[in-house]
């Protein structure tokens, strides 16, 4: 059986589902996507990367605010469509949305479930210092990712790996179990099974206030922390170059290494090896990226700084 799909996204991370929907052959006959929002130097809108993808494959875009009215509700259900597929849409779905199809609404969600509930996933796993994630297609209820699960797929978080590099693999195995979903769905065998009580965990909005490096920390800790927030938003401490003010600067990659000190305190400064003490333990910084310039290595950085072993950093 042919499905008729709606699919709602904004971010990156959902154009791969997108793409494997359209290529598989699946009737895509309309797209939702969160309004076009002022970015860059000139503020102009711009438009979200599921909107950009889907206006290149020629699907219809709408980009409401809400979904509480009557009017935006009725058109959902104009569509005639037989299921919803949601991946990182980020906005409220109510009931009527849910319900407005005939199979109602798939989730693409990056987790391993109850573990990670919410909005940052990806990151809160990495920061947490868990040694697996997942995909999961979960049916949609009313409440904040509670549905039962239908399909999922486990991929390992290994010692050094960033936010980004696991938010990538997870993209990428995303639409390939949507498209199983689908086919499941289409031959009326997609079963679920519903979520445990134990374990729920919530994965809140990563808040500016949380970025800042606390050197205090043991050093497996600071690590979690970097890679959690790499590439974005991205960890940052400030460190004296040689300029009259302490500069801000970020921390995109790290490696646990031997060494103590006071927390905060360069302990190695020299080549390509920056290592800066912990409240137990140290670490290693391996890229760093000053303000309005490039990401890059410890080397290049350690090259155009005035950075020596027995500073300290904040």
């Amino acid at each position: 059986m042919s499905l008729r799909v709606i699919f709602m996204g904004t971010p990156d991370f959902s154009v791969p589902t997108l793409f494997e929907i359209v290529g598989q052959g699946w009737d895509v006959v309309a797209c939702y996507s969160q309004p076009p929002r002022k970015a860059g130097r000139g503020m102009e809108l711009k438009k979200t990367p599921v909107h950009e993808a889907a206006e290149s494959l020629g699907i219809p875009v709408f980009t409401p605010t809400s979904l509480k009215s009557e009017e935006e509700q009725e058109r959902f259900r104009s569509f005639e469509a037989d299921v919803a597929v949601v991946v990182a849409y980020g906005l409220l779905l109510p009931k009527a949305i849910l319900d407005g199809t005939e199979h109602g609404c798939l989730n693409g969600h990056a987790s391993l479930l109850p573990r990670w509930r919410g909005a940052a996933p990806i990151n809160r796993a990495i920061m947490a210092g868990d040694k697996a994630s997942g995909i999961q297609v979960m049916r949609m209820e009313e409440g904040l990712d509670t549905g039962p699960v239908c399909m999922s797929e486990t991929v390992a978080i290994t010692d050094d790996m960033t936010a980004g590099e696991l938010h990538d693999r997870l993209s990428a195995l995303g639409g390939d179990l949507m498209l199983r979903a689908l086919s499941a769905l289409s031959r009326g065998g997609l079963g679920s099974r519903p979520q445990t009580e134990e374990g729920v965990t919530y994965a809140r909005k990563i808040q500016k206030s949380e970025t800042r490096i606390d050197w205090s920390l043991p050093a497996e800790q600071v690590h979690n922390h970097i890679r959690g927030l790499s590439p974005f938003p991205g960890a940052w401490c400030e460190m004296e170059l040689g300029g009259k003010k302490a500069e801000r600067v970020k921390v995109l990659r790290s490696n646990l290494t031997e060494g103590s000190g006071t927390a905060g305190e360069v302990i190695a400064a020299q080549g390509s090896t920056l290592s800066i003490a912990c409240g137990s333990g140290a670490i290693t910084l391996v890229q760093l990226q000053r303000a309005g310039k490039k990401p890059m290595s410890a080397d290049e950085f350690l090259r155009g700084s005035k950075l020596n072993a027995g500073d300290a950093v904040s």
